[in-house]
């Protein structure tokens, strides 16, 4: 289990589309003004010492905790709190392995099936938590497949035996409660703050939603 869930209540995830040439830096420590309780590191495009680079500057400058997604190297070299593995990653008992006492990791889970069956046990044994969606359909992440509904959200829950579950692909702020009495400890955001003028207060609908 997560030794402090209060850090999943509002996940936000970054994307080169979405930063288009703006500081990421400023961007982050504005939406934590705004109430993000984690940052989320997924730059697709990046090379990956400039993915290095601006994760050691995310950990150096936010005050919550930097994930880093896919890349456990990285998410190692720069002292990041945790990494986010998606099914083409590594395994998450083989990640274990490697990483340090208090590491999370996050794995992505994207249908009640994978969640059910028979390899579950053995990709995602140790997760810290599971990134479960999409709850609808999102642009930010073209290979996330169908939409999974409030229903099949609370399917995967169900089959979580407990693993803090968190919503994420296409959410809005009216999502988080929803989310929350499907037995979600959070939800995780790109574009519904990214997305917006004012991130911190793009931010904030989220943080204060009921």
């Amino acid at each position: 289990m997560v030794p402090n869930l209060a850090a999943l209540r509002l996940l936000l995830v970054t994307d080169d589309g979405l930063v288009a040439g703006r500081d990421l830096v400023a961007l982050c420590i504005a939406a934590v003004r705004g109430g993000v309780s984690a940052v989320e590191l997924r730059l697709k495009h990046a090379p990956p010492r400039e993915l290095l680079a601006c994760a050691r500057e995310l950990v150096a400058s936010l005050p919550v905790p930097v994930l880093v997604n896919d890349r456990l190297d990285v998410a190692l070299a720069a002292g990041a709190a945790g990494v986010h593995l998606g099914p083409d990653d590594l395994a998450v008992p083989l990640a274990r392995r490697v990483v340090p006492e208090g590491f999370l990791i996050g794995a992505s889970v994207g249908a009640p099936e994978v969640a059910g069956g028979r390899q579950a046990a053995a990709r995602f044994a140790g997760a810290d938590y599971w990134g479960v969606g999409p709850l609808r359909v999102t642009a930010t992440k073209s290979d996330a497949g169908a939409a999974l509904g409030i229903a099949g959200f609370r399917d995967i829950v169900a089959l979580a035996g407990g693993i803090p579950c968190v919503a994420i692909g296409g959410v809005r702020p009216e999502d988080v409660v929803t989310v929350r009495a499907a037995g979600g400890v959070g939800v995780a955001v790109a574009s519904g703050i990214l997305g917006e003028p004012d991130v911190e207060s793009a931010a904030r609908r989220y943080a204060v939603s009921p």
